[in-house]
């Protein structure tokens, strides 16, 4: 029983002797009846004040949603038509088997091409092993690059979530150079083969390693957290579409 605490002959508040049927307490003048609630209500607050969320949490909600407080009916429009773009372009990409080689025969493959080339070149400082895996560092760091800038710099989440969903394309376009590693068929920016040179970045990456038999796992390993990581764009993306449009009609 909630706020019983103290055996019935005694107060609850100050532990005076009481008679059983007494209203009040002839000590300290409390109500016996009224006193039950009163614990009740404060217990409901410190049970309510366990459960609230941490500051941590409170700053990244802040960040990642809250932060945009755009009113402009043209960017809503632009950010749905973003948005649907995102939703076809990526369910294609996640529907796609990692075996079709789809991703990489894509026009967005052209748009990281100029990052993983320059990712080979500022990464030769850093010896033969970083050089080469510096070019699938380079594709990635940029698309992550733009959501820290997104979301520190410019204070817009959308384009952070864009961003997200680039960075889960670029981890896809990667997968199948993976899971090439051993066969060497994907055609290169020369014109030939892996079979047909000293092999490609990740032949010579896993091999470096000792884990070219690993190929075909790690392959699916990075598709799957692209896969992951482009759902998380569509559903942050979406959230803030539909916040948007909600903030028209307040």
């Amino acid at each position: 029983m909630i706020g019983a605490g103290p055996p019935a002959t005694h107060c609850p508040k100050c532990q005076a002797e009481r008679v059983d049927s007494a209203k009040e307490c002839v000590q300290c003048g409390i109500i016996f009846a009224k006193y039950r609630p009163r614990l009740s209500r404060a217990s409901r607050a410190s049970s309510s004040s366990l459960f609230a969320p941490s500051p941590w949490l409170l700053t990244v909600k802040q960040r990642l949603i809250e932060s945009d407080t755009t009113t402009d009916s043209m960017t809503l429009c632009g950010r749905a038509v973003v948005f649907v773009a995102m939703i076809w372009w990526g369910c294609t990409f996640i529907t796609t088997p990692l075996e079709t080689n789809y991703t990489v025969e894509s026009f967005l493959h052209l748009i990281n091409l100029p990052f993983h080339e320059a990712g080979h070149v500022i990464f030769i400082p850093f010896g033969r092993f970083m050089t080469i895996l510096g070019g699938t560092l380079g594709q990635i760091l940029m698309p992550m690059i733009c959501l820290v800038t997104f979301l520190v710099k410019t204070r817009d989440p959308f384009g952070a979530a864009v961003a997200l969903w680039w960075t889960a394309e670029s981890l896809m376009d990667i997968a199948p150079y993976i899971n090439d590693a051993r066969v060497l068929d994907l055609m290169l920016i020369g014109g030939v083969t892996g079979k047909e040179t000293d092999g490609h970045d990740w032949n010579n990456i896993l091999t470096m390693l000792g884990l070219l038999e690993w190929d075909h796992r790690l392959a699916h390993l990075t598709y799957n957290i692209g896969i992951v990581m482009m759902l998380a764009s569509f559903l942050w993306g979406g959230a803030l579409v539909l916040r948007h449009y909600r903030r028209l009609w307040e």
